[in-house]
């Protein structure tokens, strides 16, 4: 898969994991990942998924 992109619309920070080491989205902000999601571990949220784009929500309930 190509560039990845992923966005949040969280109130808070999210951290998820990229080739084993953490990552932190900041609230409201964009991160690209060029080589798709190979390397990419997401923990369980709520997520809309448009093609490449990846938006994170809130925690799942």
């Amino acid at each position: 898969m190509d560039k990845i992109t992923i966005r949040s619309d969280r109130k808070d920070d999210y951290v998820f994991q990229y080739k084993g080491e953490d990552v932190t989205l900041r609230a409201g902000s964009i991160i690209s990942i060029a080589d798709g999601l190979a390397e990419v571990v997401l923990p369980t949220c709520v997520m809309k998924i448009v093609k490449n784009l990846i938006v994170i929500k809130d925690n799942a309930k």
